[in-house]
């Protein structure tokens, strides 16, 4: 099963009392030093991890943003950020930043072993770049202090996850078979999934949330990358839908999906995790802000929402580049026009590439609309106090947050989900 909605929205996450005093200030007067060396940091560690643990990026890393440099930055830089937020006497809870990593972890199977063998080889890759003369004693123990602050306050909590979930700590893989294969767009595919015939129903899940997927690929690797569930829960299926990578390097894993996976055949999964979720109780206005792919996790909120016959004001917003190769376009559509018409609901999308032929010839619903260019949010009229969830890369979601905040929506209220590896780098992520 799926976590709770409760934990989701209100995560429990006992974050420890205060470093010592000590410890404290030394962390606050060589913080500066360590971040401006992070990208210098992170290359040492994982070259030295992966020496001694090849298992580890054959088998749970990213390779592809591995050879990018985006996720070694990405780690190194959360327990940046995390320090950052310990000893900023007034700065916000790192609470936020824990939950976000803390779901992609339990997705991803981790388990406290291998907490040990991040520290043994960050603590290292610390000292190598800056020095033993600069990391003394007293320095080590302080960043030593900042790890295991992190580290036991995450362990906590993902056990609380998967306790939740009814399963042991890294016991989230399980078998789904495809039934159905859709092809969305010329680079996005969406792949219908169940439980093998005498295996236990797929687990429910909630709106927004996604799973992990693990290929085989021909070298040996077993890769896994995260897709949001894109339909509504409660049948006892998910659908994920996949954009192909095509830049350089290709994604190995959506790549693979898209050249070999068919219905009919069986697919590793994680059970579903990610803290990004629709409170379905509540019912104040939603705004749902996306761009490109981005649209997945929304458009699993939208069935739902639609499925429940929810009388909630909803507003889409969406980019995307050509309309005629909009991925899910025809669904979104008709999903907004399920909505019931007093509840004020409504999309408005915008195509920066090739707007062709009109995306809503021959439907008449006003509460539809489709423009060429760029998003613009500043002048759109938001609900009073709605919950705000964006899903997009970090340009566009920097750039839509600017908007929201000049429309009247409030910081507060805004979620956020950011389809890259340093989600945690977003203020206010």
């Amino acid at each position: 099963m799926s976590v709770a909605t409760a934990s989701i929205l209100h995560p429990q996450l006992d974050i420890e009392e205060r470093l010592e005093p000590a410890h404290e200030q030394i962390v606050r007067d060589t913080l500066p030093l360590v971040g401006e060396h992070v990208e210098e940091i992170a290359p040492v560690f994982y070259g030295r991890m992966f020496a001694a643990h090849p298992e580890l990026l054959r088998d749970t890393f990213n390779r592809g943003n591995q050879a990018q440099g985006a996720q070694q930055k990405a780690l190194a830089a959360s327990v940046a950020t995390y320090a950052t937020l310990l000893v900023a006497p007034d700065g916000p809870s790192p609470a936020a930043l824990l939950s976000r990593i803390g779901h992609k972890h339990v997705s991803l199977g981790i388990t406290e072993d291998q907490y040990e063998i991040v520290h043994e080889h960050l603590m290292a890759a610390i000292v190598e770049v800056l020095g033993a003369d600069v990391i003394t004693g007293d320095v080590a123990a302080a960043w030593d202090a900042v790890y295991w602050h992190m580290a036991r306050t995450l362990i906590a909590f993902e056990h609380g996850l998967y306790a939740e979930a009814q399963v042991t700590p890294g016991d989230v893989f399980r078998t789904a078979r495809v039934i159905r294969r859709i092809e969305e767009s010329s680079s996005v595919a969406s792949f219908e999934l169940v439980a093998p015939e005498g295996d236990e129903p797929l687990a429910d899940f909630l709106p927004g949330q996604y799973i992990s997927v693990g290929v085989r690929l021909a070298d040996g690797a077993r890769q896994l990358r995260q897709y949001s569930l894109s339909d509504a829960p409660g049948r006892g299926r998910w659908r994920i839908s996949v954009r192909r990578e095509d830049g350089d390097p290709a994604g190995e894993v959506s790549s693979h999906l898209h050249r070999t996976l068919h219905e009919g055949d069986e697919l590793q999964v994680t059970l579903p995790a990610g803290d990004l979720v629709l409170d379905a109780q509540a019912t104040s206005p939603l705004v749902l802000v996306a761009a490109g792919i981005g649209i997945t996790p929304m458009l699993g909120m939208l069935r739902h929402l639609a499925a429940v016959d929810s009388e909630r004001e909803v507003v889409v917003l969406h980019a995307d580049g050509d309309a005629a190769d909009a991925a899910h376009l025809p669904e979104l559509l008709d999903t907004v026009a399920s909505l019931p018409e007093h509840s004020g609901s409504r999309a408005r999308l915008w195509f920066s590439g090739e707007l062709g032929e009109d995306p809503l010839a021959g439907r008449t619903d006003p509460r539809l609309s489709a423009h060429a260019g760029r998003m613009t949010i500043t002048d759109e009229h938001l609900p009073e106090g709605a919950e705000v969830y964006l899903c997009g890369g970090s340009g566009f979601l920097r750039g839509a947050r600017e908007q929201l905040l000049a429309a009247g929506a409030e910081e507060e209220r805004m979620h956020v989900e950011l389809f890259s590896p340093n989600d945690w780098l977003l203020p206010g992520a």
